[in-house]
C-alpha cells in the first residue's frame, strides 16, 4: 500500500506535571516575575527592540551581540539552586530566573519581555517509524539504528502525525495566570518545529552513513525519501495554519540565534489567524556537510525550497559552513538572515553577502569550555571578524555551547568583551 498522504493532527491528553503551584511556590513566582517586569519596562528594552527591527530590515546599526548558553544554563541555574518544590513551579522557576540572568547580569542585546509563554503539550512529528537509540545513557555519546532499509520500509510510513493537548494547555494558562498573570502577561505561543531542513530526519530514520552510501548508489531512492519528507512537511505546515495553530515568531528566537523582531511581519495580535507568509521560516542541512556543493544542490536543496517559499522572510544555515555553498543558498526566495559558523570563511562570506542580508556569525563555543577564559584570544578573534564584516549588516551570536566549566562569568566577560570590540571596530 501506498503510504498515507493525510496529515493528521489528534487533539488528546499528553503526560504534563502536576497541575497545581503550591502557595509557597506561589509567592517564590510572583517575586520572580516581578523582578522579570521590572527588567522588561526598562526604556532599554524599547531600544532594543529597535536595534533589531532596524537591523533585521539591512538599516544601519552597531553589531548585534546575542548570547545564549544554551547547554550550559544548568550550570548557570543548577537544580539545587530552585526555590520552588513543586516539578511545574520548579520549571517556570528556571525559566523566570533565566530571564533574570539574562537581563541582570548577561545584559546582552536580547530583548526581556513583559509576557510568559505556554506551549501547548505535544509530541514531535511522527513518520510512521522510528529509530532505536543504542547508548546515552545519562546524555553520553549514542548511536542509532535506522528503520528504513528498503521500499517495503518507505511503503510503511506515512505523512506527520502530530498528537497535541489544548485541554491541558488551557489548564496550564490558567494556572500561570492565577500565579502571576497580574505581573506578566500568560500567552498561549506553540513552536511546532525548530528547522524545517529535513536532513536531520532523514538521518535518524535512514542512517547518515547510508544516505551518502545513497547519493552514489541509491539516488532514485533517496529522491523518493526527500520528496516524501518534503510533501509531509508542506502537508503538515498546511494543517497547522488552517486549524489556526500557528504563532507568530516575530518576537521570538528565530533561526540558528538571534531574534526575529522586524516591521516587515505582521504583529503579534494583529489577525486572528497567522498564515506561514507572516513568519520567519528556517531550514538548514547539518547533517550534508561533508557532501558537495553539487550533491547537495541535488539531493537537498530542491526539497527545501518548496518550503522556503510559503514563508515571509528565512533564514538559513547553522553549523555547516556555506561559503561553498552560497551560490546555491542565495536562491531562497525572501532569504534574509545567514548563518555564518566558525568553520566558515569569513572574508569570502562577507564580500558575498556585503550589505544585503543579516551576516550572523557564530564564534566558536570552545572559546568558552577551555581550562581557562582566554580573553585575549577572544578579544583578537572577535576583532579579526569584525574587521572583516565591517561592510555587513554584522551580529555576534554565541550559541551550542555543552559547558562554560561552571563559571556563569565567562558569559558575563564575553558579552562585555564582544561589546567593547564592536564599539571599537
Amino acid at each position: 500500500m501506498p503510504p498515507d498522504k493525510t496529515p493528521l493532527i489528534i487533539r488528546t491528553s499528553l503526560p504534563v506535571p502536576s497541575l497545581e503551584v503550591s502557595p509557597a511556590d506561589r509567592q517564590v513566582l510572583r517575586r520572580l516575575a516581578g523582578e522579570v517586569a521590572a527588567l522588561a519596562a526598562r526604556p532599554v528594552e524599547a531600544e532594543k527592540r529597535r536595534l533589531w527591527m532596524d537591523h533585521n530590515a539591512l538599516r544601519p546599526t552597531r553589531p548585534v551581540i546575542f548570547c545564549d548558553p544554551e547547554n550550559s544554563w544548568h550550570e548557570i541555574i543548577p537544580a539545587d539552586s530552585l526555590e520552588c518544590r513543586g516539578e511545574l513551579a520548579r520549571s517556570w522557576e528556571w525559566r523566570l530566573r533565566r530571564e533574570i540572568f539574562w537581563g541582570a547580569c548577561m545584559k546582552d542585546d536580547r530583548t526581556i519581555a513583559s509576557w510568559f509563554d505556554i506551549a501547548i503539550p505535544h509530541d514531535e512529528w511522527d513518520w510512521g517509524l522510528h529509530e532505536t537509540y543504542v547508548g546515552n545513557e545519562a546524555g553520553h555519546a549514542h548511536t542509532w539504528k535506522a528503520p528504513i532499509r528498503t521500499d517495503a520500509d518507505l511503503e510503511r510510513m506515512h505523512f506527520p502525525v502530530l498528537r497535541i493537548d489544548p485541554k491541558n494547555a488551557s489548564r496550564l494558562v490558567e494556572l500561570a495566570a492565577a500565579s502571576f498573570g497580574d505581573v506578566l502577561h500568560v500567552r498561549l505561543k506553540t513552536g511546532w518545529w525548530w528547522t524545517l531542513g529535513m536532513t536531520q530526519t532523514l538521518a535518524h530514520l535512514r542512517g547518515l552513513e547510508q544516505l551518502m552510501l545513497d547519493m552514489l548508489d541509491n539516488p532514485a531512492f533517496l529522491h523518493r525519501m526527500m520528496a516524501f519528507f518534503r510533501d509531509g512537511t508542506l502537508a503538515m505546515l498546511a494543517e497547522l495554519e488552517v486549524q489556526g495553530l500557528l504563532c507568530p515568531n516575530r518576537d521570538s528566537d528565530i533561526g540558528s540565534g538571534g531574534l526575529g523582531w522586524i516591521d516587515e511581519l505582521p504583529q503579534t495580535g494583529t489577525s486572528d489567524r497567522v498564515r506561514l507568509r507572516d513568519m520567519w521560516g528556517f531550514c538548514e542541512s547539518q547533517e550534508t556537510v561533508s557532501v558537495s556543493p553539487r550533491m547537495f544542490a541535488e539531493f537537498v536543496f530542491p526539497y527545501q525550497v518548496p518550503i522556503l517559499e510559503k514563508f515571509g522572510l528565512n533564514c538559513y544555515g547553522c553549523c555547516e559552513p556555506l561559503d561553498r555553498r552560497w551560490q546555491i543558498v542565495k536562491q531562497i526566495p525572501r532569504l534574509r538572515r545567514v548563518s555564518i559558523s566558525p568553520w566558515a570563511d569569513r572574508e569570502k562570506m562577507a564580500a558575498e553577502l556585503g550589505d544585503r542580508y543579516v551576516f550572523s556569525m557564530k564564534p566558536n563555543p570552545a572559546d568558552l569550555a577551555m581550562d581557562t577564559f582566554d580573553e585575549e584570544y577572544i578579544r583578537a578573534g572577535l576583532r579579526k571578524d569584525l574587521k572583516a564584516t565591517r561592510n555587513c549588516h554584522m551580529e555576534i551570536v554565541m550559541k551550542d555551547t555543552h559547558t562554560i566549566r561552571s563559571d556563569p562569568s565567562r558569559v558575563v566577560r564575553w558579552v562585555q568583551v564582544a561589546r567593547q570590540e564592536a564599539e571599537n571596530t
